[in-house]
């Protein structure tokens, strides 16, 4: 396991396990370079997680898993070229440049000698006293059972719940062809619960977690733990109490918080770099134009302290920063990484973002959410006569090229004359993103982000994000359900 001074300073970390000097990485890179390639660079990952979980009032499973490696990126015009290896030496590394270069580029010629030194610095957001890696398996283990208990207490129609807890501390190192070096210590951690519910007549479930870039006794001040175990037995009770959801196009009302996450697929997804350069994107060459109501602006930050979607730097090394995307309306702008705002003569926005390094960095999300308006979140309700009121959504699925959506509404209810009523089950929202976010007619001033439990996948790799909403009013969104 790494030393504590080394966690100060990761560079130092990674030189001294791999043995690695500054003379190694500037033969590396000059040796991916050979092609006169415009640039590369180097990604090294050491990563350390464990997890535990709980069923059937039983610790049942527990994980523990150590992995390292070094990835070799290599950029020509538009051609990337990635290889990577689980074995850190200069020879495997030299093949993985090899290979890279070989993918990304045909021509020859000479590229200047790389001269590395030269330090990144990102933000401080989340350093650590302790990392809950290091909190005792039974302190961990006594939590979960903690949960069991007072979720089968909670209603005499819980079946079986579910807990888990994960944690992970990953130590990265991007050394590039300009000569720069960054590095991190990341940890990570998600407290969830789930809960099933039964009355005879079916069955429910509820769930609910967070997390973030914590520290463990996040999660026991305020007893936050009990507060994630209560909402996730009573989603799960309310639902069996549940109408079938109406169907139709109708007012919605989404609820603050979690709800974000439909703004991050409907939307969030759009503006990532890459697919508004390759021109597949509902929003490509759409900056400086009206793209939703004048009410609504929409940024990703990655600079939030602690919050699940935050780093220090991204994954190409750049700080992370908050980006206006939508303003008032009006498209600002695209998250952008190194290689696609490059092509697209844009400035980066420190959304780089790969799995592991296994895989080369794309742009990708942080912490996206809407900013907050001026309607009390009282008042929305009352303003709608018949509509659904959407609490809390399980999954979804977009098209990029056109923006159209379907999401599932795992807490839902009715608003009748202005009040929120019977809960509903089966809900799901049909749309278009672009679209629907034109029909936004009210905001409400109580902006929530996500309790930490966002992970996004995209072309098969997945990385942990943020999402959040104010309450906001829709006016007319197709809400699929079972009842005419």
């Amino acid at each position: 396991m790494p030393m504590a001074n080394d966690l100060v300073q990761p560079e130092k970390f990674f030189l001294n396990r791999f043995g690695m000097n500054q003379g190694a990485l500037e033969q590396i890179l000059g040796s991916a370079l050979e092609r006169k390639a415009d640039y590369a660079d180097l990604f090294f990952e050491y990563r350390s997680a464990e997890g535990l979980g709980l069923e059937e009032s039983m610790v049942n499973h527990t994980s523990k898993a150590i992995s390292h490696g070094v990835g070799v990126r290599v950029c020509a015009d538009d051609r990337t070229g990635y290889a990577y290896s689980d074995e850190v030496t200069v020879d495997r590394m030299g093949i993985a440049a090899q290979a890279a270069r070989a993918i990304a580029d045909h021509r020859t010629g000479a590229h200047p000698a790389v001269q590395v030194g030269e330090q990144m610095r990102g933000h401080d957001l989340y350093e650590l006293e302790t990392s809950p890696l290091d909190v005792p398996l039974e302190e961990r283990a006594r939590l979960l059972r903690e949960i069991d208990a007072l979720a089968r207490g909670y209603d005499p129609r819980v079946r079986n719940v579910m807990a888990s807890f994960s944690a992970e501390r990953r130590i990265v190192m991007i050394v590039n062809s300009e000569g720069r070096i960054a590095a991190d210590v990341q940890p990570l951690c998600r407290l969830s619960v789930t809960v099933i519910a039964e009355d005879g007549k079916g069955r429910q479930v509820g769930t609910f977690g967070g997390g973030g870039r914590l520290e463990w006794k996040y999660f026991l001040a305020g007893e936050r733990w009990k507060e994630y175990t209560i909402k996730a037995a009573r989603q799960a009770i309310v639902n069996l109490d549940a109408v079938d959801a109406p169907a139709g196009e109708m007012i919605v009302v989404l609820g603050n918080g979690w709800p974000g996450i439909l703004l991050h697929e409907a939307i969030g997804h759009g503006l990532e770099g890459d697919f508004n350069r390759k021109g597949v994107s509902a929003f490509a060459g759409r900056i400086g134009q009206p793209v939703a109501s004048p009410l609504c602006t929409v940024v990703d930050d990655g600079t939030i302290a602690s919050r699940r979607g935050s780093l220090n730097v991204d994954d190409e090394g750049t700080p992370t920063t908050r980006t206006v995307l939508i303003e008032n309306g009006i498209l600002r702008g695209y998250l952008q990484d190194r290689t696609n705002a490059r092509l697209m003569k844009m400035a980066p926005t420190g959304n780089g973002r790969r799995e592991s390094f296994a895989h080369a960095p794309m742009p990708r999300m942080t912490n996206t959410f809407m900013l907050p308006g001026e309607s009390p979140p009282e008042d929305i309700i009352k303003s709608v006569k018949h509509g659904l009121y959407a609490v809390s959504f399980g999954g979804g699925q977009v098209d990029i090229t056109n923006g159209k959506f379907v999401f599932s509404a795992s807490e839902a209810y009715l608003i009748e004359d202005g009040e929120v009523t019977r809960p509903v089950k089966g809900a799901t929202l049909i749309g278009n993103g672009p679209d629907v976010m034109t029909r936004v007619a009210m905001v409400g001033n109580d902006l929530e982000l996500d309790p930490g439990v966002g992970t996004c996948g995209k072309d098969g790799q997945s990385v942990p994000v943020g999402v959040g909403l104010p309450t906001i009013r829709i006016d007319g969104i197709t809400v699929g359900g079972t009842r005419a």
